[in-house]
């Protein structure tokens, strides 16, 4: 067996044999990528939940025995919905399971594997265009995402009331997209997921981010919530981006943040209202200082890069040094 195949089936074996341990709702901060992430690059939030399942794209259920749930998120110009469920795998790989997934993969890899699987399984939410050609759109967004990105996931404890009381709502709620860039975006989305599960767990910044709900932000407010209730499980992930030639993806960073660490934002703005620019740089040392990487165990530096390992650390609690979700894979201490 390959060191990939090998690598990736720890990662199926903690992500499906975990519910069985302990269920969770799994905050994912995903990097930003491309052109839009260079311009914005707040980069892309979504939440995995370990015991919710897809009954369709939009509509959940609980999940049986050997699944391993299912990624949600809002998007933009999706078939005109406000959500959009996929499981795990095709959600990560744009395949139906780990032995189909490649060693790496290129723009023309990644671009044939999301169609085939669009074409399988979405055909109902994204059809053919005309000719049976491949649709345009930001319906690649929905498969394959560590193609693109490298995504740090922050993981904590959830009952199975609060998963059905979760299903219920999205359920029999109305599922038409409402999304706007400032108010409506993924990362409300995942925010009222996250206070769904834990009234108030998660806000946005009104310092750091000019009162925009950012992904980075909702990572840095669940870290701070685990560390105000020990008695939750807590546990931090990353998944590296896949090998291969398509473009890396950059850090993600908070609102202003991203305006004091461009070139092109800063200098102008530095030279127009100086003193804006300062209270701005005041606000992000302040508040918008966030390292997701430091909640993930990178001891042993060869880990991230690796593919695709997921390594875990849980500040609640003194464990193992290569310690993955739970025991599941883990060294002595």
């Amino acid at each position: 067996m390959s060191e990939m195949r090998f690598l990736l089936l720890i990662v199926c074996i903690v992500l499906v044999a975990a519910p069985f341990s302990w269920g969770d709702v799994a905050f994912l901060l995903e990097e930003p990528f491309g052109t839009y992430g260079a311009m914005n690059p707040t980069g892309h939030a979504a939440i995995y939940l370990s015991r919710v399942c897809v009954d369709t794209p939009t509509r959940l259920r609980r999940c049986l025995p050997g699944e391993a749930g299912a990624v949600i998120s809002r998007y933009h110009h999706i078939a005109g919905y406000d959500w959009i469920a996929i499981p795990l795998i095709p959600y990560l790989y744009a395949v139906d399971n780990q032995q189909q997934v490649p060693t790496g993969a290129d723009s023309a890899m990644v671009a044939l594997l999301r169609d085939a699987y669009r074409r399988e399984n979405l055909a109902n939410v994204i059809p053919d265009e005309e000719g049976g050609r491949s649709p345009k759109g930001e319906w690649p967004q929905l498969i394959g995402a560590a193609y693109d990105r490298k995504i740090f996931g922050f993981r904590i404890e959830a009952n199975e009331t609060q998963d059905d009381q979760l299903i219920s709502r999205l359920n029999s709620r109305s599922n038409r997209s409402h999304f706007n860039l400032l108010f409506h975006n993924c990362a409300d989305f995942s925010r009222a997921v996250i206070n769904f599960y834990y009234p108030k767990a998660v806000q946005r910044s009104f310092i750091a981010d000019a009162g925009l709900t950012t992904p980075k932000q909702l990572a840095k407010s669940i870290v701070k919530f685990s560390e105000h209730h020990p008695e939750l499980r807590f546990s931090a992930f990353v998944i590296p981006q896949v090998p291969g030639t398509t473009p890396r993806s950059k850090p993600v960073h908070g609102v202003y943040e991203s305006l004091l660490k461009s070139k092109k934002y800063v200098v102008p703005l530095t030279i127009l209202h100086p003193f804006l620019t300062s209270g701005m740089f005041a606000a992000y040392l302040v508040r918008g200082r966030f390292d997701p990487a430091s909640y993930v165990d990178t001891e042993d530096s060869t880990l991230l890069p690796q593919h695709p390992r997921v390594t875990t650390l849980s500040p609640n609690s003194a464990v193992p040094t290569e310690q993955v979700f739970d025991g599941y894979v883990s060294t002595s201490p």
